[in-house]
């Protein structure tokens, strides 16, 4: 009979699960007591006979630390069994000497077989397997030390890339991480971006959203054709030069990237935009970049261009004593409407300035003729049903790790500029549809109710009825929200892949060559409306962890809050300095639009979360 079929005795050592036991009887099912003292009945079968014994305590088994090479080779080329082992091993076959024994059987490194016919292994297969038995010991140190120091919130340099798959966990591009499960934590971004930081591998202020939607990291790197070889493009049409005409390009203090400017012609008015479509023709790999990442991306530390940085040197109005444009020319009649428009390459004279600057300026011509004629403008958009929404709104930028949050001021400028691009989109809409040129058309649906909200509780609940406006193709459809019946956006060519498409359109038409067609123009807007959602994304998630990031930096902080929507015990508040919402609970009565203050209580950057508390 083997010694698996054996009934082994009372007493005797036999092995459970690659362990030993003690038999304490034996009958149809065997009692044992395994390490630790517990006890258990088995099966025959479930149990390997080593020694007949008698075993009084499993702790005796500890048999003297022995190399089993010279064992190794007096067996070379023979078999054996498991008690000659033994004795070659430890000089005798104790319960000790067999448990040794069977230990080095078991793993399988300098021999093999079965307890009762076992062999030494190859000389070249025990080096082998002693190297990647080696490798893999220390690897477990390795990553055992790794565990232990992630516990401890450090990292050392040679083991950054371990963090490889957190890092990818944290913005969302795989979706485990095996250390996350060994050191027990939730395998989600949310706990991927704690550990990151706490380990010092992200600074504690790193920004995950741009990565974790997918953004563009960095500025197309592509070269960038000359001006000078765009004009002797076949059919290309003559440049006017209007630099008499006094123009200025307004926009926030700091931009870089000067995209429209304004002047006026008696009482025609002058949009004059960058004339991006003379560098990047269709389908050239320009225009795939662009249209692949749909619009540039904005965020507090800086800007990621749609376009190499090249274009808009070469085109940004103003940058040069003289600039390229697109110019949309139009006159406005008594009641508002746009007439007699024309549009045409151009050189300009831009001056640039800011909306501060400008400001100061509106009472001399002929910025105070132009902001007469934006208003004259604006009166027939609310007039058809415009909504205005004036919610507080805030720059966001990072300068040097600190976080400037600064208010958009509705200034007259800034009011005067809106208009008239808006102007300019409805004459691009209007000429385009009267010659059949397919371009894509910004529409709105009305929402279910129309309001002309007071006050801004009323403007944010009017604003959640709002839905969202569509690109359409062919038939201009309205656009609730600017009171427009047809609109197309066309003023921000080096901002948005949108307005360089209608710009192509535009440039085809003038050279008197074939445009895109309705289906080609349609397909393109719409890789374009996928990398601008991402964009968006991206803009929007980010500025709210640079918000938190700010509220952190600042933990006493206290501010004003207005209450724009009431629920049971608690309110939504919008706090005008940050543009932010939030929600409180409220143990006493409040009501919509009332000023309150608040005290922030705790920000947690990796949920992108912060809470405030009511103070009395």
């Amino acid at each position: 009979m083997s010694l698996h079929q054996a009934i082994p005795r009372t007493g005797s050592l036999v092995v459970y699960k690659n362990r030993p036991a003690r038999v304490l009887a034996a009958a149809e099912k065997i009692e044992i007591e395994i390490e630790g003292g517990q006890t258990k009945r088995v099966r025959p079968k479930d149990v390997l006979s080593l020694h007949p014994g008698p075993v009084s305590s499993l702790t005796e088994l500890r048999p003297p630390e022995v190399h089993p090479q010279e064992a190794w080779e007096l067996l070379e080329g023979s078999e054996t069994d498991l008690k000659e082992l033994a004795e070659l091993l430890y000089g005798e076959h104790s319960p000790g000497a067999a448990w040794g024994a069977w230990e080095r059987l078991n793993e399988g490194l300098w021999f093999e077989g079965t307890t009762e016919a076992l062999r030494p292994r190859d000389g070249e297969l025990i080096e082998r397997d002693r190297a990647e038995r080696e490798a893999k010991a220390k690897a477990n140190q390795a990553w055992a030390a790794l565990l232990q120091r992630l516990r401890e919130g450090r990292i050392e340099p040679e083991a950054r890339s371990a963090l490889g798959e957190v890092d990818r966990l944290a913005t969302m591009q795989g979706a485990h991480s095996r250390i996350l499960k060994a050191l027990g934590y939730e395998e989600s971004p949310i706990s991927a971006h704690r550990l990151l930081v706490s380990a010092g591998y992200w600074p504690p202020m790193h920004n995950p959203y741009p990565a974790r939607v997918g953004a563009p990291v960095g500025n197309p790197e592509l070269p960038v054709p000359s001006l000078a070889a765009a004009v002797d493009r076949p059919g290309e049409p003559e440049r006017p030069d209007l630099t008499h005409l006094p123009a200025f390009a307004i926009d926030d203090e700091g931009n870089q990237d000067p995209d429209d400017a304004i002047s006026l012609d008696a009482d025609r008015v002058w949009v004059h935009v960058a004339d991006v479509a003379a560098l990047v023709a269709p389908d050239s790999e320009l225009d795939r970049e662009a249209r692949a990442r749909g619009a540039n991306l904005y965020l507090p530390e800086g800007t990621i261009h749609m376009l190499p940085v090249a274009i808009t040197e070469q085109l940004g109005l103003g940058l040069e004593s003289r600039s390229p444009a697109l110019s949309f020319g139009m006159l406005l009649d008594a009641q508002g409407e746009i007439s007699d428009i024309q549009i045409q390459p151009s050189l300009v004279q831009v001056q640039r300035l800011s909306y501060a600057e400008a400001d100061r300026q509106l009472e001399r011509a002929p910025l105070a003729e132009l902001a007469q004629i934006a208003e004259r403008y604006r009166q027939r958009r609310l007039a058809q049903g415009a909504a205005e929404i004036d919610l507080p709104e805030v720059s966001v930028r990072l300068h040097e790790d600190q976080v400037l949050i600064r208010p958009i001021e509705r200034t007259g400028s800034r009011s005067m500029v809106t208009e008239l691009m808006l102007m300019a989109g409805e004459a691009a809409a209007r000429y385009c549809l009267a010659r059949g040129l397919p371009i894509p058309y910004a529409t709105q649906p009305a929402p279910e109710r129309i309001e002309q909200p007071v006050g801004i509780a009323a403007m944010y609940a009017y604003r959640r009825l709002f839905k969202p406006s569509r690109t359409v193709v062919g038939e201009p459809g309205r656009h609730f929200g600017l009171g427009l019946d047809a609109y197309t956006r066309a003023t921000s060519p080096l901002r948005r892949y949108a307005d360089l498409l209608v710009h192509q359109q535009l440039r085809q038409h003038l050279r008197g060559q074939e445009p895109l067609s309705a289906e080609q123009v349609s397909q393109r807007a719409g890789e374009a409306d996928q990398g601008g959602i991402i964009v968006r994304r991206a803009e929007r998630q980010s500025n709210l962890h640079w918000k938190l990031v700010h509220l952190k930096q600042q933990p006493k902080w206290q501010g004003e809050g207005v209450v724009v929507e009431l629920q049971e015990r608690k309110a939504t508040v919008l706090i005008p300095e940050l543009a932010l919402e939030t929600r409180v609970r409220a143990k006493q009565s409040l009501s919509l639009d009332q000023r309150v203050p608040l005290a922030l209580a705790e920000v947690d950057l990796a949920q992108a979360e912060c809470q405030f508390r009511l103070l009395s």
